[in-house]
C-alpha cells in the first residue's frame, strides 16, 4: 500500500509540475462533477415525472459546472496571492469575502448568458431563478475553491521544501565523505614519507624507486580523487602500486597473496578503501616482527552481496584490552557508514592461522547499476 501510495504522489507531482497538465487536471475534475450532477437530475426528474432526456441533463449540468471552472482560474489566483498563513487572516479574508460577492455576481451574469443561448431564453428571464437559487450555494463553491487551491499550493510548497532538504542532505552527505577522503589520504602520505625518510639512510637506490612508485600511485589517486566508488579491479591496482612501495621497504619480509573470484572484479567498492585495511596489517601485523608477514587479501560475491577480508599472520589482536582503531580503520567505518547505511558489515576479529582479520561486506553493484543502498538509512 505505501509504494502503491508513494507511486501516486510521484504521479500527481509530475501533472503539477506541467501548465498542460494543470489544466487537464482541471477540466476532467469539472466534467466529473457535470456528469455527477447531471446523472442526479436526470434520475431526480425521472421519478418526478418530468420528461428530461439525457442530453438536456448534461447539457444543462455542464454549462453550470464550466462556468464555475471559468471563474476557478481567477479565484485560484486570488487564493494563492492572498493565503491564510499565520498574520495574514485579517487581510486575506477581506479580499476572499468581497471575492465571493464579486464571484456569485460574476457566475450568475455568466450562466444567464449561457442559459440564453442553451434554450433560447431572454437574459432577464435566465437571471432572475439564478439569483433565488444560487447566490448562496455560489458562495460555498467560492470558498471550496479557495480551499483547494490553497491545499495544492501548501502541497507544492511541502514538496519543493523536502525536494530541497533532500538535496541539502545530499550535499551534506558528499561532504561528509570527502572530508573523510581528504583525512585518509594525508595520514597514507604520511606514513609512506616517513618508510622513505628511514630508508634514505639504509639504500637511497630503493629509496629513488620507492620515490617513482609513490609518485604513480599518487597520480593513479588524484585521478579518481572526485570519485567516491570504484570499480575492484581499478581498487586492485591502486592497492598493488601501494604494494610495491612497501614491498621495497620490507623486501623478504613482506609476502601478499591475492584470491579474487573473476566475478567479483567488476563489484563497484568505496574508493581506496583496501589500502587502509593492508596499512594496518602491515604496521601492526608485519612491521614490529622480525620475521616473515604475511597478507592475504579474500575477494568474493554471495548473491548480492560482496565479501572482502583482509588477513595478516602478525600478533592479532591484544587478549587483555579491546583493540584501538587508528586514523585508518575509523575512517573506513565512517566511510562505510555514510555509503551504505545498514546494508553493510565491517568486522574486527582472529584470522585463521593467529593475526588480525578485518571483514567488510557491502551490496554487490556494477557500474551500470544504482547503488540502492546509498544513503537509505537518511530517508
Amino acid at each position: 500500500m505505501s509504494f502503491i501510495k508513494t507511486a501516486g504522489n510521484m504521479t500527481l507531482a509530475k501533472v503539477l509540475q506541467h501548465r498542460a497538465g494543470k489544466w487537464l487536471l482541471g477540466l476532467v475534475f469539472w466534467t466529473f462533477l457535470g456528469l455527477s450532477f447531471a446523472s442526479q437530475f436526470y434520475i431526480s426528474s425521472a421519478k418526478a415525472g418530468m420528461e428530461v432526456t439525457w442530453r438536456q441533463a448534461v447539457s444543462y449540468a455542464l454549462g453550470d459546472w464550466y462556468v464555475f471552472a471559468l471563474l476557478s482560474v481567477p479565484v485560484s489566483g486570488l487564493a494563492r496571492r492572498f493565503r491564510f498563513d499565520a498574520g495574514k487572516w485579517g487581510r486575506s479574508l477581506a479580499v476572499h469575502v468581497l471575492g465571493s460577492i464579486a464571484f456569485s455576481l460574476a457566475y450568475m451574469v455568466l450562466r444567464a448568458g449561457v442559459g440564453s443561448w442553451q434554450f433560447g431564453a431572454s437574459f432577464s428571464e435566465a437571471f432572475k431563478p439564478l439569483l433565488v437559487k444560487t447566490w448562496h450555494f455560489n458562495f460555498l463553491i467560492y470558498w471550496v475553491i479557495v480551499a483547494v487551491s490553497q491545499a495544492f499550493d501548501y502541497y507544492r510548497r511541502y514538496r519543493e521544501r523536502e525536494l530541497h532538504a533532500a538535496e541539502l542532505e545530499k550535499h551534506l552527505a558528499q561532504a561528509k565523505l570527502q572530508a573523510l577522503q581528504m583525512q585518509l589520504n594525508p595520514h597514507f602520505l604520511f606514513n609512506t614519507l616517513h618508510s622513505i625518510s628511514s630508508l634514505m639512510h639504509k639504500d637511497v637506490e630503493a629509496a629513488d624507486r620507492m620515490i617513482m612508485r609513490l609518485s604513480d600511485l599518487l597520480r593513479a589517486a588524484l585521478d579518481s580523487a572526485d570519485t567516491q566508488q570504484v570499480s575492484l579491479r581499478k581498487e586492485l591496482e591502486l592497492l598493488q602500486l601501494y604494494l610495491g612501495i612497501e614491498q621495497i621497504r620490507f623486501g623478504d619480509r613482506l609476502s601478499f597473496k591475492l584470491h579474487v573470484e573473476a566475478d567479483a572484479l567488476e563489484a563497484q567498492v568505496p574508493n581506496l578503501i583496501l589500502q587502509p585495511l593492508v596499512e594496518n596489517a602491515i604496521r601492526h601485523g608485519i612491521e614490529p616482527r622480525a620475521r616473515p608477514g604475511r597478507i592475504e587479501l579474500h575477494a568474493r560475491r554471495q548473491a548480492d552481496a560482496l565479501t572482502l577480508e583482509v588477513c595478516d599472520n602478525g600478533n592479532g589482536m591484544p587478549a587483555t584490552k579491546p583493540a584501538r582503531e587508528g586514523v585508518g580503520l575509523s575512517n573506513t567505518r565512517a566511510r562505510l557508514r555514510e555509503l551504505y547505511g545498514d546494508a553493510h558489515r565491517f568486522e574486527l576479529g582472529g584470522g585463521p592461522q593467529g593475526g588480525l582479520r578485518v571483514e567488510m561486506t557491502i551490496p554487490y553493484r556494477t557500474e551500470n547499476e544504482p547503488n540502492e543502498n546509498s544513503n537509505s538509512h537518511r530517508r
